[in-house]
């Protein structure tokens, strides 16, 4: 294969794996009953003027499987913290004891299991969706290579392992919708 060909096909499967790692981050913030710290990822709280996140300003536990404290460094921290949380609309209501604030997942219902599923196949299906158009596009420059001269032998075994490489990543979409599946459906 040439070198254009094996640029093509490396460019299309670190794409792929970009789509599968957004995948595992998506499908993590959703929360299936236990207490993480993962659920306040992506929540900033205002530390002199600068975003920071949560874990930098506080000290985060998960204390049993539905309570997460939060202990921040500094007291006058915990009115922001609780502000950022509420703001965020996680689900949870933060409760502030003065020292601490406390998160207490609520236990899920059926309903909210299946909502919570759906969530999660949604962001698969994007993936599987992100990961077809990568297939396509990188078809489409070997196709062009192809009308510049590149043998057709060569060509279409590109698009062949380019073919192989999105079954595999759409296979380990599958995969990962299976175990969060799992996750959320044990009660």
């Amino acid at each position: 294969m040439s070198a254009d060909l094996n640029k093509i096909t490396t460019d299309a499967e670190s794409g792929m794996k970009k789509a599968i790692n957004h995948l595992e981050i998506e499908i993590s913030k959703i929360r299936a009953g236990k207490a993480s710290p993962s659920i306040l990822e992506g929540i900033n709280v205002d530390y002199y003027g600068a975003p920071t996140p949560i874990s930098q300003v506080a000290n985060v536990q998960v204390l049993d499987s539905r309570t997460i404290s939060i202990q921040p460094w500094e007291k006058n921290m915990l009115a922001l913290i609780e502000r950022s949380i509420m703001a965020a609309n996680i689900g949870i209501t933060p409760q502030n004891d003065g020292i601490n604030i406390r998160l207490f997942t609520p236990p899920l219902t059926e309903e909210r299991r299946k909502e919570l599923f759906k969530k999660a196949s949604g962001e698969g299906e994007q993936s599987k969706v992100a990961i077809r158009n990568i297939r396509r596009d990188h078809i489409e420059q070997v196709k062009k290579l192809q009308k510049d001269g590149t043998s057709e032998d060569i060509c279409k075994g590109a698009e062949d392992t380019i073919q192989a490489l999105t079954d595999k990543y759409i296979a380990q979409v599958e995969k990962h919708l299976e175990a969060k599946e799992k996750e959320i459906m044990t009660v």
